[in-house]
């Protein structure tokens, strides 16, 4: 059994940041504490953290990895790797693949893919459809996260716009439901006076006014609407507007919050200004809209209306991007910088690292019942990740290791670097060093995030 003990760190957990050391033994946390390394077995691997800061793994609840089916975009093992880099030690992966995830056979069969690539810990959505409520219901909710719902457009066979079908999901699925929330016929509208305006040559800067703050909030209000009707457990994926904040209630997470949220990276750090700049680079969905949505998002993560900040880390090509607003697809790669882009947030003052762990990782934990991970406690599994709070890296294409090889923060100097990335107990990445022959493992799930 391997011991490594990580000395003399900043260690950031449970609202507390205190200088400390961790022992891991295996693959999990034996203490916490002044741990001397004088009174630990021959062999021990020390890890000099003095200066850095020491935290539980990211655990990123909404990633688009595009295998199956889209792997000229990405794998699960390229962008595991990548995850690894950004001290990110467990993911959720979204079912929108080819073929989408809809089915307990295909479920598995990720499962198996994974447990063969993947760098970090793994989970998988089941993806809901306007006909598979049957499959919903008899899949082993053991295998999955939670089933994705998708209220808005999205890839392939998945938008769920059927009154009968969404009633069906909210009132009988006995786990979390997540829901991407536009409303399809306010997008389509939007987009049809678009395009009499302006034909195919639609502005890359309409793109918030088409998938307009109305789609999110009337969809998102549907989303609740129903939840609070059948007592649902809802988690809203990407919120990117003021307005939807409204929904919510700023209790901290425990497994009477029924109705949690999710903010993500983008939203949080670009604003409806981004557009010239970066044009379609910046094109998610939902959009990125104005500096005032920006800023309250930030607010709601700091008040706890917002429960956990994400990636929807999408990948896609860059002869992709590079098209024109009508054909270029929405999405873009974060995964290896998401938490170097919160620390950045923190050394603007706008929020504490505290706040980052919670959102980053004690959250995704409870909301999804995840078991031994998410925190730093003995007996919990050994996922941690070690920040060089002053260790500067600016973001370009010689350092960006996502398959698409591009990044939205391109030509960002952030001040801060993952330095080091622990999974089970195992270190996967050292300062740019990998151990290419480790696999991480399934997470597994507690009853508690059942409704």
């Amino acid at each position: 059994m391997s011991t490594i003990i990580i000395e003399g760190g900043t260690l950031v957990n449970e609202e507390s940041v205190f200088r400390g050391d961790i022992l891991i033994r295996g693959d999990k946390i034996a203490a916490l504490g002044d741990i001397s390394s004088e009174n630990i077995e021959a062999g021990a691997q020390i890890i000099d953290a003095s200066g850095l800061i020491v935290m539980p793994g990211v655990i990123d609840d909404q990633v688009h990895f595009r295998e199956p089916g889209m792997t000229h975009k990405g794998t699960i093992f390229s962008e595991s790797r990548a995850a690894a880099a950004g001290g990110v030690t467990s993911y959720m992966e979204m079912p929108n693949t080819s073929p989408p995830t809809t089915t307990e056979d295909l479920l598995r069969q990720k499962l198996k893919l994974a447990s063969e690539t993947s760098f970090v810990n793994y989970g998988f959505y089941l993806g809901a459809t306007n006909d598979n409520l049957d499959h919903l219901l008899s899949t082993d909710t053991s295998l999955y996260c939670g089933v994705k719902v998708f209220m808005g457009s999205s890839t392939g066979n998945m938008l769920v716009d059927n009154e009968d079908t969404l009633k069906g999901i909210f009132s009988s699925v006995n786990s979390i439901i997540a829901c991407h929330c536009e409303d399809e016929k306010i997008i389509k509208e939007n987009l049809e006076q678009a395009l009499a305006i302006h034909g195919e040559k639609i502005p890359i800067d309409k793109h918030p006014l088409i998938r307009s703050r109305e789609a999110c909030l009337t969809s998102s209000s549907k989303a609740v609407e129903l939840a609070r009707e059948y007592g649902t457990r809802l988690h809203l994926l990407h919120l990117s507007t003021a307005d939807e904040l409204a929904l919510l209630d700023d209790r901290p997470v425990t497994d009477e919050k029924l109705i949690t949220a999710e903010a993500c990276l983008h939203h949080l750090w670009f604003d409806d200004t981004a557009y010239e700049k970066r044009g379609s680079f910046v094109k998610w969905n939902p959009a990125i809209k104005g500096a005032s949505d920006r800023k309250a998002l930030i607010d709601g993560v700091n008040s706890d209306l917002i429960d956990i900040v994400a990636t929807d880390h999408a990948p896609h090509t860059i002869d992709e991007k590079s098209n024109n607003y009508m054909n270029a697809p929405s999405g873009g790669p974060l995964v290896q910088h998401s938490l170097v882009a919160m620390t950045e947030l923190y050394h603007r003052g706008e929020v504490t690292l505290e706040t980052i762990v919670r959102k980053m990782c004690h959250n995704p934990a409870t909301i999804f019942g995840i078991k031994e991970r998410g925190f730093l406690r003995k007996g919990y599994k050994a996922d941690i990740a070690i920040v060089d709070p002053a260790r500067p890296q600016k973001v370009w294409y010689d350092n960006i290791l996502y398959k698409c090889a591009w990044s939205p923060f391109s030509g960002e100097m952030f001040l801060s670097s993952v330095v080091t990335t622990i999974v089970n107990g195992t270190i996967v990445y050292d300062k740019g060093r990998f151990d290419e022959g480790y696999r991480g493992e399934a997470l597994s799930y507690s009853q508690s995030r059942n409704s």
